[in-house]
């Protein structure tokens, strides 16, 4: 809702538009967004113009809005999938540091959380000197400024404070198992302290995490679901943040194997640290990145949305234009580098959603560190 406007009313005019009109927010940031046709253009500006200057945070949608917070948290106990992200982010950071949740917030939180909180919120952090207009059209520069300067001319700039994110506490290597009796399958998740998006060595990264456990015929999941089915599917990544982000390692593993798939995992890791790419994997993998680009700007919101990424993290502006001969530039060399500086068995963290009677038995053969017994909201149980 915003001072003209309830969300019904919000809601409507886009439609009648054929527009649509967004808002979301990340562990680095905020948005506003709106995808219309060229023609209407100027319509939905307008509308995501009044949400961003003139929210008003009406009670009734703030408790609407809570009680649906509510439920989906309910629904995501249930979730392993939920279960092994929420947990995993919350035992690697710690209570203490803003990267131990998860978007979706606490129980404690959302009940506790008042309009005030989002008004002040609101009032302190969105100011235009905090924030970037992407556009991606077919609309002159000088259409656009003209749009932008009557739309947002009258936005009052301020002095947001900086977010203080901190460094995440040394991790030692241990298993978490949230238990969940009856279960055929174990959501499995191995986790560590990562990067920033903004690291030099993010394409030798991208590249090496491809051959580890970025693509299907990656080094993971052939091991895993090909050679010895204990799998539909496992693999890893980076996760990117303005500050220190995480590296994970997941997928659902069969009961009964759990503790083998888990041995298996930390082989293809140390392999990997070990022993430099083939140059079939290292052109493949390569290839599946720089070739992968151009998606990003097939339509104009995947266009957008990759230039946002350019003011978030603060990228030169010909960063894209770049990134291609960086990804086909790295050698194996670099790709066994980065894995020896970035992959550390020893202070990997195992998070296990599943049958803890069938598994702690298995886990406690493999000598991964101590076993801690969490519940689904990551509080600790013993």
């Amino acid at each position: 809702g915003t001072a003209t406007r309830n969300a019904t009313q919000i809601a409507d005019q886009a439609a009648l538009l054929g527009a649509r009109l967004s808002s979301g927010a990340s562990a680095d940031g905020s948005s506003v967004s709106t995808a219309s046709l060229t023609k209407n253009f100027s319509e939905a500006l307008d509308l995501v113009a009044d949400v961003v200057l003139h929210p008003t945070f009406p009670p009734e949608e703030v408790e609407r809005r809570r009680a649906s917070r509510l439920a989906a948290l309910v629904d995501d106990r249930g979730n392993p999938n939920r279960v092994v992200s929420r947990v995993g982010v919350a035992v690697l950071f710690g209570p203490n540091h803003p990267y131990g949740y998860d978007n979706d917030g606490t129980e404690e939180s959302i009940k506790t959380m008042s309009r005030d909180d989002m008004m002040n919120f609101w009032k302190t952090h969105y100011v235009p000197n905090h924030a970037a207009l992407v556009v991606a059209g077919d609309i002159p520069m000088n259409e656009l400024k003209s749009l932008a300067e009557k739309e947002f001319g009258s936005w009052a700039k301020g002095e947001p404070p900086a977010p203080k994110i901190g460094a995440p506490e040394e991790t030692k290597a241990r298993v978490v198992i949230v238990d969940r009796p009856g279960a055929q399958q174990t959501a499995v998740r191995l986790v560590q302290i990562g990067v920033s998006r903004s690291t030099p060595d993010y394409p030798a990264l991208e590249v090496m995490n491809s051959e580890l456990g970025g693509l299907f015929s990656s080094r993971i999941n052939m091991n895993l679901r090909e050679e010895h089915g204990y799998t539909y599917g496992a693999g890893s990544a980076f996760v990117y943040r303005r500050e220190q982000g995480y590296f994970l390692i997941g997928g659902g593993i069969r009961t009964d194997v759990t503790g083998p798939a888990v041995a298996e995992i930390f082989k293809e890791v140390r392999r990997m640290r070990e022993a430099p790419m083939t140059p079939d994997e290292l052109a493949l993998a390569k290839d599946s990145q720089a070739r992968s680009l151009p998606g990003m700007f097939e339509t104009s919101n995947e266009a957008a949305r990759a230039l946002a990424q350019i003011f978030l993290y603060d990228f030169p502006p010909d960063y894209y234009a770049q990134l291609p001969g960086r990804l086909s530039a790295v050698t194996a060399a670099e790709a066994e580098e980065v894995a020896k500086k970035y992959l550390r068995p020893d202070q990997m963290i195992l998070v296990c959603v599943g049958d803890r009677a069938k598994i702690q038995p298995q886990l406690e053969k493999l000598d991964l560190g101590a076993i801690q017994i969490r519940d689904a909201d990551a509080k600790i149980i013993k």
